[in-house]
C-alpha cells in the first residue's frame, strides 16, 4: 500500500516502518496516525488466526528526529482540537495495534522523541536509541499532562521519582540516562546505531517467534496480576511454548551442541 507520511520496506524477516516527515520532525498529524496504524495492524494484526507478513518490527524516523510529538504547526485546529476524542479515537487505537503485536516490535530512535513521540517509542518492546537522541515528556510546556501512554509507561519504566521529575520539569533525558534509568534498552553511538538495530532486528527476526509473543503478553499482563493469577497464565503459556516446532527445535540443537533453526511456529 502506498502512504504519504510513511514508508514500509522489508528485509528478510523484518519490516521496518519510518516516519516520515522530517520537515516538521516527524511530527504526528491524523493522516500519519491513521496510516501508521493501519501499517503495524497490515504488519502484525492482532486478530486471531491472522498470520503477520514479517517477524519482527521496526519504527524509526526519517531526518533528524524519531517524532516530536504532536503536530501543533496547524494552531487554528490545535485550538478547536477535542483532545479527549483525538487520544481516544486516534491514539489508544495505534497504542493498542503496537501491544498487541504478535511480533516484537523494536523503536530505533534516530533523534528526538518528545511528547507522544516519546510515549509511541516507549509502548515499543524494545528501545534503541543513537546517542545523539534526546527523550523530552514536553506536555507541561503547553500546559498538557503526558498522554499517549506516558502517564502509564514512565513511572513502570523508571519509577515515580524520576517519572514525575521528567513530567513536571519537562527537560531532555539523554540517550545514556534513559538507558541508565531503565527507560530504554540501551544507547548506541551514533556511527554504530543503524548496524545495530540491524543485527538487533535480524536476530530477533531469527528467533522463537510464538515464544516471544507469550514473553511479551505474559510480561505486560504481569503488570496487573497478583502472584497465583500470573503463574497459571505462565503455566498456560509454556504449555503453548511447549507444543511448538521451535521447541523441539531448541531442545534438539541443545542436545546437538549446534545453534538452532528457528522457523517461528
Amino acid at each position: 500500500m502506498d502512504y504519504r507520511t510513511i514508508r514500509v520496506t522489508r528485509s528478510g524477516g523484518v519490516a521496518t516502518i519510518t516516519l516520515d516527515r522530517p520537515e516538521v520532525m516527524n511530527a504526528l498529524n491524523g493522516l500519519m496516525r491513521a496510516e501508521l496504524r493501519d501499517a503495524v495492524s497490515q504488519i502484525a494484526p492482532s486478530a486471531e488466526g491472522a498470520e503477520p507478513t514479517a517477524r519482527v518490527l521496526v519504527i524509526t524516523g526519517a531526518g533528524r528526529a524519531f517524532c516530536s510529538g504532536q503536530d501543533l504547526g496547524d494552531r487554528a485546529n490545535v485550538a478547536t482540537v477535542n483532545l479527549d476524542q483525538v487520544l481516544r479515537d486516534e491514539y489508544h487505537p495505534l497504542l493498542m495495534a503496537i501491544s498487541d503485536s504478535p511480533v516484537p516490535v523494536i523503536a530505533a530512535v534516530n533523534g528526538t522523541a518528545a511528547g507522544a513521540g516519546a510515549s509511541l517509542a516507549l509502548a515499543c518492546d524494545v528501545v534503541i536509541a543513537a546517542e545523539s537522541a534526546r527523550f523530552v515528556q514536553a506536555f507541561a510546556r503547553i500546559g498538557l499532562m503526558p498522554d499517549a501512554g506516558g502517564c502509564w509507561f514512565l513511572p513502570r519504566l523508571v519509577g515515580p521519582a524520576r517519572a514525575l521529575g521528567a513530567a513536571l520539569f519537562a527537560e531532555a533525558v539523554t540517550a545514556r540516562d534513559a538507558a541508565d534509568w531503565g527507560m530504554i534498552w540501551e544507547a548506541v553511538p551514533d556511527a554504530d546505531f543503524t548496524g545495530r538495530v540491524e543485527a538487533r532486528a535480524a536476530a530477533l527476526a531469527d528467533g522463537p517467534t510464538v515464544a516471544y509473543r507469550h514473553i511479551r503478553a505474559a510480561m505486560r499482563n504481569a503488570w496487573t496480576q497478583d502472584l497465583e493469577t500470573h503463574v497459571g497464565e505462565e503455566a498456560r503459556r509454556q504449555g503453548a511454548c511447549g507444543q511448538t516446532r521451535d521447541f523441539r527445535e531448541g531442545v534438539l540443537a541443545f542436545t546437538e551442541k549446534r545453534p538452532p533453526v528457528f522457523e517461528g511456529r
